[in-house]
């Protein structure tokens, strides 16, 4: 479990290392590599007998999500009208969870979460790399890229008129290029800098502590260990009930598309923590006193279930794209780093730590 987080934890803090040199789009194609060498040791695995393979595509692979979960907010965020960026960035959201749903029924010993089949099972990532590769080239580079980092002023106007569906581009172009004015006023922005420099470091800050807030509430805990926890609950078929919470998580995404440009980043956030704690204390009061009241067995599925929910209203989608919105083009790519690592090491000390506590 968390070779993987330390894979991203690296792969993360690398972001600004690709979009900077080859371009927002060109970086996640190019990080596609990183999948299917993955696929191909983890699929081969066993069939050579090494767990080594094993771990080595488990941190490959980690590398690769920590690299996309950079990537992918990013370019969302910059290609997005400002009025749809909080919808459209929550799709980032609602990719990761729909990989989850659809991995957890993949995983049913009655499908391919067998003896025989598990290594397929890892080695399908390569399908959705695959789609990528193919899809990809046909998707616009980041016109903020184009103008504000290649000077590419007639290609991102191209880019924008086929985004927005419109001739008359000049608001967007003139944003970009007052943005690009005071990038060019300000030296080059790296990481130490965000934390120096009082025009950033109340950004970085919140961003830092969004990530956190969303890790620490202890979500991947849950989905880490969510068929232990139901056996605990006294759930008979406790993967069944795990593809349920995946199935809560997918729905909830879909509700915070349509709510998030309506209600707010921050109130959607708090309420969205808020409703996390009071069902990890039902949670808990449930779990405590199954031995005496066996029924508490249902209220602790309906905790689990509403953790889950109120995780996906706020904390899941918005630590995501809120980056790209507190962050002009120069110090973004740091930031993202920042932010991702933070997201990375909280993930691999929740991962780690709540095997011995639970």
């Amino acid at each position: 479990v968390a070779i993987f987080s330390v894979g991203g934890m690296i792969g993360s803090f690398s972001v600004g290392l690709f979009v900077n040199r080859f371009g927002r789009r060109n970086s996640m194609l190019m990080s596609n590599i990183l999948a299917f060498v993955s696929a191909v040791l983890m699929g081969f695995s066993k069939m050579a007998f090494s767990f080594e393979m094993l771990i080595l595509g488990r941190f490959i692979i980690g590398l690769y999500s920590g690299l996309t979960t950079g990537f992918v907010p990013m370019y969302v965020g910059e290609v997005s009208p400002t009025s749809l960026r909080g919808a459209l960035g929550t799709f980032h959201q609602l990719g990761i969870v729909v990989g989850i749903l659809i991995a957890q029924v993949f995983g049913l010993d009655l499908i391919m979460g067998n003896e025989s089949l598990w290594p397929l099972l890892l080695g399908f990532i390569f399908i959705p790399a695959l789609l990528q590769c193919i899809i990809l080239p046909f998707a616009p580079e980041s016109p903020r890229f184009l103008l504000i980092n290649r000077n590419e002023e007639n290609k991102a106007k191209s880019v924008l008129k086929k985004l927005r569906g419109t001739t008359d581009v000049s608001s967007d172009l003139q944003e970009m290029k007052e943005e690009s004015r005071q990038m060019m006023r300000e030296k080059k922005v790296t990481i130490m800098e965000l934390f120096r420099s009082p025009m950033y470091r109340q950004p970085i800050l919140i961003a830092i502590v969004l990530q956190l807030s969303q890790q620490l509430s202890g979500i991947n805990a849950v989905f880490y260990y969510s068929t232990s926890i139901f056996e605990k609950s006294g759930v008979e078929q406790p993967v069944y009930a795990t593809i349920g919470s995946g199935v809560v998580n997918t729905a909830f995404t879909v509700v915070s598309l349509f709510v998030v440009e309506r209600a707010g980043r921050r109130t959607l956030h708090l309420i969205g923590l808020a409703g996390m704690a009071g069902c990890a204390i039902l949670m808990t009061i449930a779990l405590t006193l199954l031995d005496q009241m066996p029924w508490m067995s249902y209220l602790s599925i309906v905790a689990i279930f509403g953790f889950v929910a109120f995780f996906e209203i706020g904390p899941g989608p918005i630590p995501w794209f809120i980056v790209a919105e507190l962050f002009s083009q120069g110090p973004r790519p740091a930031a993202f780093a920042v932010a991702g690592l933070s997201n990375w090491t909280s993930n691999f000390i929740v991962g780690m730590g709540f095997q011995y506590i639970a």
